[in-house]
């Protein structure tokens, strides 16, 4: 099939590039031609296992291409995937800005029949919202159809996930265009959920804010432990084991971060609030995330005496381990604390140091594990990267100031950590 991705972030890239690896000839848009040159010449603008790798092959084989014309793109494609950001206004509520926009490049550009689908994560009535924008344009309502086909890819297994869906929801008013996805998606084979516009939509929200809920609550669980000596690992366990609950994020650490789960759980309050719902169960799950991270530092900060005149070693800065993005990121949180508390930085990431050194340029990032224990008065692990987890903790030890390690994603096992020369805390087991 010929098909359109407007937008090359962590949705659209992939999107566009596993469609085309499965055989279709796709074009990508996005308005950025300094963007637009990079990827032309094979360099994926994201850090993602494989996406390289999968770029320069369809890009040999003619099945992939980009441009920076919504126009051309749309006027060669019968399907058109709108893959722009919709990050939180202030407010909470999505920011839609880019989506209408796009709606309105392409129903100029229409003049076949067109199946439009939003790919981005849009709060209800956003389908009805594009078609109309569509419709103002002059194009008639048997030309096109609006489709919800929302994503739920993970970023540092994007490529996996959007090969490999547990299923593929398409919201629609029109039998004919769900066949139509039907058909493109064929060879993934995946179970199909086939509902309204409105169902569609909020099937990503919900999804999502379920699952930032399952990562709260055992955060919170893990406050309690850390109160009557008892330890999360065993107690998220012993959970986790019963079949209608299940061990997936189930894992307690410093709370979720990146591009979705802030921005969705924001967005599923916001819409609910504009439906006159107060939904106080998910206002308490963003408290407990944000305040998770900081009891951590409170802890640190308790032991070592503060953090003024101190130098603290970060291990890991991206949200998640196997990409390089900093949003929501609790790397920030910890080093602008820290920071402002008089305290030095110094901190190691594989990718994602010089995205971070952006936002704080006072902080020192050196160029391996080993060169973040040193002179160190405490050393934290952020994130779980796998270098971190073979990591020789005995030669980390051996350089620090003081060998105390605070393990932010219990990742190390304490007699092991113990057994190296650390004075080891971690989450959900008492210090």
């Amino acid at each position: 099939m010929k098909v359109a991705v407007v937008g090359t972030g962590y949705v659209g890239l992939v999107t566009g590039l596993v469609l085309a690896d499965l055989g279709n000839e796709v074009t990508c848009v996005d308005k950025d031609t300094k963007k637009v040159e990079s990827i032309r010449a094979g360099i994926a603008p994201i850090f993602e296992p494989g996406i390289e790798e999968m770029l320069k092959r369809t890009l040999k084989n003619g099945n992939f291409n980009i441009t920076d014309s919504i126009a051309d793109a749309v006027k060669k494609s019968e399907i058109v995937f709108i893959a722009v950001g919709t990050p939180p206004a202030t407010d909470g509520t999505p920011d839609l800005t880019a989506v209408r926009a796009v709606a309105k490049d392409i129903g100029k550009a229409i003049d076949k029949p067109t199946i439009v689908i939003n790919k981005s994560t849009v709060p209800v009535g956003s389908g009805d919202m594009v078609e109309q924008i569509i419709k103002d344009q002059g194009v008639a309502s048997d030309l096109f159809d609006v489709v919800s086909n929302p994503e739920f890819l993970r970023e540092g297994s994007a490529i996996s996930d959007t090969l490999n869906p547990d299923r593929i929801v398409i919201g629609t008013r029109r039998p004919e265009a769900a066949e139509k996805l039907k058909e493109l998606y064929a060879p993934l084979q995946s179970e199909f959920i086939v509902t309204d516009l409105n169902s569609a939509e909020l099937i990503k929200y919900g999804g999502n804010s379920f699952l930032a809920l399952k990562i709260s609550f055992i955060n919170a669980m893990s406050r309690v432990c850390e109160l009557c000596n008892a330890n999360i690992g065993d107690v998220a366990r012993g959970i986790g084991a019963d079949q209608r609950i299940g061990p997936q994020f189930l894992y307690a650490g410093l709370g979720w971060g990146g591009s979705c789960f802030p921005k969705d759980v924001q967005g599923m309050v916001a819409t609910a609030q504009g439906l006159d719902y107060d939904f106080g169960l998910l206002k308490e799950v963003i408290k407990i995330n944000e305040d998770q991270t900081n009891h951590f530092l409170d802890r640190i900060e308790h032991r070592i005496g503060g953090f003024e005149g101190k130098t603290v070693g970060l291990l890991g800065l991206a949200f998640k381990p196997n990409t390089d993005d900093i949003r929501d990121a609790k790397a920030l949180v910890i080093i602008d604390r820290i920071l402002k508390a008089g305290g030095r930085v110094q901190a190691y990431d594989p990718v994602a140091s010089h995205l971070v050194e952006d936002h704080f340029p006072a902080a020192i990032y050196v160029n391996s594990a080993y060169d973040v224990s040193k002179g160190a008065d405490v050393v934290i692990l952020v994130t779980e990267w796998n270098e971190f987890r073979q990591i020789d903790l005995a030669r980390l030890a051996g350089t620090a100031k003081e060998a105390i390690l605070f393990d932010g994603r219990r990742v190390y096992a304490p007699e092991k950590a113990r057994a190296a020369g650390w004075e080891y805390h971690t989450i959900g087991i008492a210090s």
